[in-house]
């Protein structure tokens, strides 16, 4: 009798668990557009358990326990959301998840970029970003500038300058540096002069977003923009008070200390960030610093006015002050000789502001004017030579924005000057200059049909010296099916001649001689990309998605420096042209919490003049990028990347070799602090291994191209905090 009654109880027990096992099946969708949403995932809550939505946006989670438990619904660019059920469920009916898209982040960043209020996925120009735990994880790697954070995407790359400053340009689909436009919130703080060592100031932490068009833009933002544009959108301050510190050291004798504070007090807002980054000399090698010693502080503080819902003023200064120093190892630490006697030192002081007021009208309309003053100030110091320059440059633009359902358009004006004054160490003439720009501009974004949207613009520029610019430019978004869409655009861009290139930075614009502004011209460009996207979903766990790229930029009238006898070097505005083609491929892969980027660029620069075809230097043909992460929420991170380097051709017509850089990270998150590890180029591919960086002595060395990093393998590791 007494088995009898165990045997019922055990069945009734099983019969409960059976029952208790509940499934869960839901429809993810768009809040707005109420589309599904491909590749969402659903979890729940302190379990392993989760499911990827699958072509329809359906996920089914299956053996969740009876009682209340907690389900979070996540998806790339989209708020989290977390729902409470009660198992088992009281209706069998489908239930329906709204996601909603994080537009208060994203319209603000296409404002930034684009002037259009539309939603990134209804934008024709294309646009890549960096954000979020991206943007986190680049800082891992480098906590002092955002160089490793340009130079991993696709179609981008850092150029070394100097091989003992370390001073870098971005180079945007083979075309040289001063071609693409580096902005601050919109501002072009970093022009000129003042893009000397520009990106080795600006710490990550200080960003929300990096965003970057490729291909012309100066119908959008004036001359500079013709390869592309780098916009580093600051952070903004929010109700809830962020309090961040990052600590950062690294094997290459270097230190890093950030700061950032941010919150806002119903009508007031401020944030405010600090850094002090320092290195001592480091060399692999023996002979010329890879990394030289410097100290820097970089302090911006920003205030926020919220005078009404539709009235605000911002207004922020950027300071950034370094000495830095590089050469001969033996010289800078202080074991210097008649023979070990190089050396090459920066002094730089940075300043500007930042002012911005917005203000709307209604819903449909509102007007925004901005402000900037900067100031650069650099110093340079090489054995027998001394170079003092400053640079004075004013930005000032005033735009008005109307929306409609389906069209929208954005007109303005805009002010800027640049005024460069080189104080007299020797009896080389100076090479002062002094250039306003007067700039008016229109764009118009029409949503043709529900597959077709539109984006027409056209900018008019009066450069003083050197005439009229007229800057049209379309793009077209063809949104084909739910998973395949297409972008197709153009325009035309201009630049406007300084001696502040790449090619005189690399001689520290030593014997250099003057812009003559009666002989010289603009530099003009046209060109065009095209691309499609495809995104799929296969089973319920697998998420890809391919963009391919087609691009094409043709430059005419390239400014070229030349040498002349005397040993002088002489700017000229060639006879031919330079054109770049290529192609970027980008992979995306997810399985649960795995995630594998893959990446090609095919890039073919050339320059035509006087009937003679050249490759330009210092262009890889081929680049592949390869990063696999695999990331446990708010848990656990672990990166693994590689990047190959097809050889390059050099300026001394030798060739470089092909080289290969690998590396690996792994950080720790809690709730208030992380702490990780970084192991980059583990494989220590440099210059100095398989190629020379000089010729001559170390007493008077000529460097040559650097084309492969010069630092080596290097570790670096630190701590997170957020209070």
């Amino acid at each position: 009798m007494k088995f009898k009654i165990i045997l019922l109880l055990m069945v009734a027990f099983n019969i409960n668990t059976v029952f208790g096992q509940n499934t869960f099946k839901a429809v993810i969708k768009d809040s707005e557009t109420k589309e599904p949403l491909i590749g969402a995932t659903a979890i729940l809550s302190e379990t392993a358990t989760g499911a990827t939505a699958d072509i329809n946006g359906m996920i089914t989670l299956t053996n969740i326990p009876n009682g209340k438990q907690i389900i979070e619904f996540r998806y790339i660019g989209y708020e989290t959301r977390k729902d409470t059920f009660d198992f088992p469920l009281t209706t069998s009916n489908l239930i329906e998840i709204f996601l909603k898209s994080n537009a208060g982040e994203l319209d603000e960043i296409v404002i930034s970029s684009t002037r259009s209020s539309r939603t990134i996925k209804d934008i024709p120009t294309r646009i890549e970003f960096i954000a979020g735990e991206e943007l986190e994880e680049k800082s891992n790697m480098r906590s002092g500038d955002i160089r490793i954070l340009l130079s991993e995407s696709t179609g981008i790359q850092t150029q070394q300058t100097s091989a003992t400053s370390a001073n870098a340009s971005i180079r945007i689909q083979g075309l040289d540096g001063r071609y693409t436009q580096i902005l601050k919130d919109g501002f072009p703080l970093y022009a000129g002069a003042a893009s000397g060592l520009g990106l080795l100031q600006t710490p990550p932490l200080d960003l929300k977003q990096v965003e970057i068009i490729k291909g012309s833009s100066s119908t959008l933002y004036g001359g500079g923009a013709i390869a592309g544009l780098v916009n580093l959108i600051s952070k903004t301050p929010t109700d809830e008070k962020e309090l961040r510190f990052h600590l950062n050291g690294s094997s290459g004798r270097g230190f890093d200390i950030n700061g950032f504070y941010g919150q806002r007090f119903n009508k007031i807002g401020t944030t405010i960030f600090a850094a002090h980054n320092r290195n001592w000399a480091y060399t692999p090698s023996g002979d010329f610093s890879a990394i030289p010693k410097f100290d820097r502080y970089v302090f911006n503080p920003k205030l926020f006015v919220y005078f009404s819902d539709k009235t605000k003023l911002n207004v922020g200064i950027n300071t950034a002050i370094e000495n830095r120093i590089g050469g001969d190892i033996h010289f800078i630490q202080g074991k210097g000789d008649t023979i070990h006697s190089y050396f090459e030192e920066n002094k730089t002081q940075r300043y500007s502001t930042q002012l911005s007021f917005d203000h709307k009208f209604n819903d449909k309309s509102f007007f925004n004017f901005k402000n900037s003053v900067s100031y650069f100030n650099r110093i340079i110091n090489i054995p027998n030579y001394s170079f003092d320059g400053t640079q004075t440059a004013t930005f000032s633009e005033a735009s008005y924005t109307n929306v409609r359902e389906k069209t929208e358009w954005v007109a303005g004006v805009n002010l800027w000057s640049d005024n460069f004054q080189e104080k007299q160490t020797d009896t080389f003439p100076l090479r002062n200059y002094n250039q306003i720009t007067f700039g008016a501009f229109a764009q118009n974004s029409w949503k043709a049909t529900k597959w077709l949207n539109l984006e027409t613009g056209f900018r008019a520029d009066y450069v003083i010296d050197y005439g009229i610019a007229l800057l049209p430019r379309v793009s077209a978004l063809f949104k084909i099916t739910d998973k395949f869409s297409s972008r197709l655009g153009g325009g035309f861009g201009y630049k406007t001649p300084t001696i502040f290139t790449e090619e005189s930075e690399r001689i520290q614009y030593q014997n250099v001689m003057p812009i003559d502004k009666n002989i010289y011209k603009l530099e003009r460009s046209y060109g065009g990309n095209f691309d499609f996207n495809y995104r799929t979903v296969f089973g319920e766990k697998v998420t890809f998605s391919i963009n391919q790229l087609f691009f094409y930029t043709y430059l005419n009238n390239p400014l070229l420096l030349e040498s002349q006898t005397g040993g002088l070097y002489q700017f000229i505005n060639s006879t031919g042209h330079i054109d770049t083609r290529g192609t970027e491929t980008n992979i995306k892969i997810g399985y649960d919490d795995f995630k594998l980027f893959l990446g090609y660029t095919f890039t073919d620069t050339r320059l035509h003049q006087n009937g003679i075809l050249t490759n330009t230097p210092l262009t890889p043909k081929h680049r592949i990028n390869s990063v696999l992460m695999y990331e446990v929420e708010d848990k656990w991170k672990v990166g693994l990347e590689a990047y190959y380097f097809s050889p390059q051709k050099l300026s001394d017509g030798a060739t470089g070799k092909q080289y290969v850089l690998c590396g690996f990270m792994v950080e720790k998150l809690w709730e208030k602090f992380s702490v990780y590890i970084n192991f980059e180029n583990f494989l220590d591919a440099r210059q100095t291994r398989f190629d020379t960086i000089y010729t001559g002595t170390v007493t008077n060395p000529v460097f040559r191209d650097i084309y492969a990093p010069l630092d080596g393998f290097l570790i670096n590791g630190g701590i997170k905090l957020k209070l």
